[in-house]
């Protein structure tokens, strides 16, 4: 079944402001409430959907990201700021972000905020992925090893004796009024209800254990170098069943060694001789999406420019490419055989190949400046 566009999830047009959202969100969060509709599984997925809506079209980046993409660039393997909910978000998981929507709480034991046995998180993993230009153009997939944490075999864990696993302290006061009853979070187990019970060798005293795990992450086409993936659920365990963390992918652009980036337009030189520039020719050049032949018209000059138009990288914040760029240089000879030698001074001593300039060509700031008209 195909995923519901997040604008028609949460009834509101493309050109909503930041508050419309959120008013939107709050209405369907509680229309579709959990504890408003016990047992309903239709209701629950809507929740969930209308959150997923939610934590994309907040954010003014991911949203940007998705009003160019649609779901195919926010996968949660991988999708600018991890829109998605690839890892399988569950209801702690949406009220321990979403929970301000509802004013603090309001609903059922997810609210937060009055106490109660806490869902524990696992730490976040952060690591780097260098990218040629070809994979942050067109996107790929890495297969990647990570050492993490996670829970020993063997590892259990029983209800924490001072809490009663309830995750909170009940602690009663007498003052001058009577009788007061204040709640805290169990200092024994941290609030989790749940305290180590066996823990095998090697592992840690919440039963968790170094190892590496291979994970497959998915680049949506036009990545930057500094941008951050997030892949939900692929971070550290969390102990006693908790929610595990996330992996924050950094990305990292590899040098070309002929294709310099400028912005989303791409630059290369080209190298022709002296007869190749007199007569005109057709040269191979390469780019991100493969090779391209180009036109090298008869009287070409050095310090040509040559565009072409959507050739470079796809644009974060819009729609379009941007172009690549043909730097011409004519390649003068170092060596001549005696016959070469023989032919440029013949030239020369008849006038016939001089250097007559029309006054039309351009100079090097009026080639600078048609770069950017």
């Amino acid at each position: 079944m195909s995923k519901r566009d997040y604008y028609e999830v949460l009834e509101i047009s493309k050109s909503a402001s930041a508050e419309e959202i959120k008013k939107s969100y709050r209405k369907m969060a509680i229309k579709f409430h959990p504890d408003k509709n016990p047992g309903d599984k239709e209701a629950e997925e809507k929740f969930k959907e209308a959150a997923e809506a939610y934590e994309v079209l907040s954010d003014d980046q991911k949203r940007a990201r998705y009003d160019q993409f649609g779901h195919a660039g926010m996968s949660g393997n991988g999708g600018f700021g991890g829109g998605g909910f690839g890892g399988g978000m569950n209801m702690e998981d949406i009220f321990s972000q979403f929970g301000d929507i509802f004013g603090g709480g309001g609903f059922g034991g997810f609210g937060g905020g009055g106490g109660g046995r806490q869902q524990v998180k696992g730490s976040n993993l952060r690591i780097r992925i260098r990218l040629n230009l070809e994979e942050m153009v067109n996107g790929t997939q890495k297969t990647i090893k990570v050492k993490k944490m996670k829970m020993a075999e063997g590892a259990t864990s029983k209800i924490c004796p001072t809490c009663n696993g309830s995750g909170v302290q009940l602690k009663v006061m007498n003052t001058m009024f009577g009788q007061m009853q204040t709640q805290t979070t169990c200092g024994t187990c941290q609030g989790i209800g749940k305290v180590a019970d066996k823990i095998p060798a090697g592992a840690n005293a919440q039963g968790l254990i170094k190892d590496e795990e291979e994970i497959s992450i998915n680049i949506p086409a036009g990545a930057r170098d500094g941008i951050q993936l997030n892949v939900r659920g692929k971070g550290n365990d969390a102990p006693f069943g908790g929610i595990p963390g996330d992996l924050l992918v950094i990305i990292e652009e590899e040098v070309d060694k002929t294709i310099k980036r400028e912005g989303d337009n791409l630059h290369q030189e080209l190298y022709i001789s002296f007869a190749e520039a007199a007569l005109g020719t057709k040269k191979e050049v390469p780019t991100v999406g493969g090779k391209v032949k180009i036109t090298i018209d008869p009287g070409t000059q050095s310090g040509k420019i040559l565009r072409l138009a959507g050739k470079g990288l796809p644009s974060i914040d819009s729609y379009g490419k941007g172009d690549m760029f043909i730097h011409i240089n004519v390649w003068t000879p170092q060596k001549l055989t005696k016959d070469q030698k023989d032919f440029f001074e013949k030239q020369m001593l008849s006038g016939e190949m001089v250097a007559e300039p029309s006054g039309k060509e351009k100079t090097f700031f009026d080639k600078v400046k048609d770069l950017f008209n």
